[in-house]
């Protein structure tokens, strides 16, 4: 996961559309974008134990004010980098992984909407998204 956010953010850095919104991103953003994506997906609970959890994800966009064209722009560059990396071409994998950033894409735009200095729940539960599982995708962590 660390290599993929390292090759996008490098695409996002020279991309018009989206520089306004991650130019002023620290260096270890790449990282941190990693460590969510991959407890979402099942994997360690990093963080949660290193960036405070959901909560933090949330307020990153709130008052970002996400475009369609660009949330459109970091889909494409994201699927773009995963080929770069060598990411699995299996449909059935690339059809999960293009449903995850669809979803998780349009929550921030929403999110993104909402005024700077709006404060998430802090209880609010990281997701969990579920590759395959019957029911649906995305699964809410059960307490």
């Amino acid at each position: 996961m660390s290599r993929l956010m390292v090759k996008f953010y490098e695409r996002v850095s020279a991309d018009e559309l989206l520089r306004p919104l991650f130019g002023e991103m620290p260096v270890d953003h790449p990282q941190h974008v990693a460590d969510f994506v991959g407890e979402v997906t099942g994997g360690p609970h990093d963080y949660t134990a290193t960036r405070g959890g959901h909560a933090t994800m949330l307020a990153h966009h709130f008052g970002k004010n996400i475009s369609e064209a660009q949330r459109r722009r970091w889909v494409n560059l994201l699927l773009d980098s995963a080929d770069e990396v060598g990411l699995p071409a299996d449909p059935e994998f690339r059809s999960a992984l293009v449903a995850y950033l669809e979803w998780g894409s349009r929550l921030a735009v929403i999110n993104s909407q909402l005024p700077p200095g709006t404060v998430a729940d802090p209880a609010t539960p990281m997701p969990k998204w579920g590759w395959g599982v019957p029911g649906g995708p995305y699964q809410p962590e059960k307490e």
